[in-house]
């Protein structure tokens, strides 16, 4: 399957002279480096879910009054990060299928042009997601850590400012990546970017899981009940897990691939890494289906309007 323009190259390296790169693709032969052939109609499936997934929790932000706050706000930005990657997965994927099967028919200006909007698209929504998973991360540990001064400091013109940074940050940036993405500064500052949202997310976590799992020791000496403090802290560890599990799984491997661009790109064992892009690309659409059931179906409120809007209870 073709995918956005500057990961497309990614996927045989630009830096790669045609003599090396024969030569590693000879030694990246065995059948383990033949990648994987993934249908386009499994694309069209994700993306049409993860679109709906993401819809429901939208509306059902917008519709709830209990749910105008600046956290749920910044989940609804999330949300709509992920159905980026959904409606230029799902456009580009049936652009495809109508050139597959000769229903439709256009010039190679239009098909580049098309290629370069789905890219921008996709490389706002990478952006902007890994930003706003960070800014979540930030606004729960504000919660936890100044509860009774939350409201003073993360007001709604504060929330507004920096959704809106986000945003034009993004926009600029993927510009900016579409433009240049031959070269490999450019390559580095998303890894860069990637790994310092991990570690602040890392950080943020373990921070805020240390603090309650103090909190559920004093309360279980104080009330002499062990068994619930095991208990609470193996739920809360369990969670903190799934939480960062997720994420890296999901991007881990894209951005690992974008490392062996920079680093190795005419190694035979990088060449036989490239073989699997498409499965990275699946990878990146699953964390748009998982997104909404970590940051948002979590919560009851949400979970009960999200029953409502599905049952077009307005």
């Amino acid at each position: 399957m073709s995918t956005l323009a500057p990961l497309r190259l990614l996927h045989e390296p630009w830096n790669a002279s045609e003599g090396n790169h024969s030569n590693a693709t000879v030694g990246a032969g065995s059948v383990w480096c033949q990648g994987l052939d993934i249908p386009n109609e499994l694309f069209l499936a994700l993306g049409l879910v993860s679109l709906v997934e993401n819809l429901l929790v939208v509306a059902a932000i917008l519709k709830n009054r209990n749910l105008h706050s600046p956290t749920y706000y910044f989940i609804c930005c999330l949300a709509v990060s992920d159905m980026l990657v959904s409606i230029s997965n799902l456009a580009e994927t049936f652009f495809l299928l109508l050139l597959e099967h000769g229903l439709l028919v256009v010039r190679a200006s239009v098909v580049r042009h098309m290629d370069n909007v789905i890219d921008l698209l996709i490389c706002i929504s990478v952006v902007s997601s890994l930003s706003f998973l960070g800014v979540i991360a930030v606004d729960r540990y504000i919660t936890i850590f100044y509860a009774l001064r939350y409201h003073s400091i993360m007001t709604l013109q504060r929330a507004v400012v920096t959704m809106a940074s986000v945003w034009l940050a993004s926009t600029i940036s993927s510009t900016i990546f579409v433009i240049y993405y031959r070269n490999n500064a450019i390559l580095l500052c998303l890894i860069g970017f990637f790994l310092f949202m991990l570690v602040l997310m890392l950080v943020l976590y373990i921070h805020m899981f240390a603090l309650a799992r103090h909190h559920l020791r004093s309360i279980s000496s104080q009330q002499k009940q062990p068994t619930v403090y095991r208990s609470s802290s193996l739920k809360g560890a369990v969670t903190l897990t799934i939480l960062l599990g997720v994420f890296f799984i999901c991007w881990g491997p894209f951005f690992f691939h974008l490392i062996l661009i920079v680093t190795c790109p005419n190694n035979p064992f990088c060449t036989c890494f490239f073989s699997y892009f498409n499965l990275f690309h699946i990878l990146i659409i699953c964390n748009s289906l998982i997104d909404p059931l970590i940051y948002a179906f979590r919560s009851c409120e949400l979970r009960r309007t999200l029953r409502e809007v599905m049952l077009c209870s307005w």
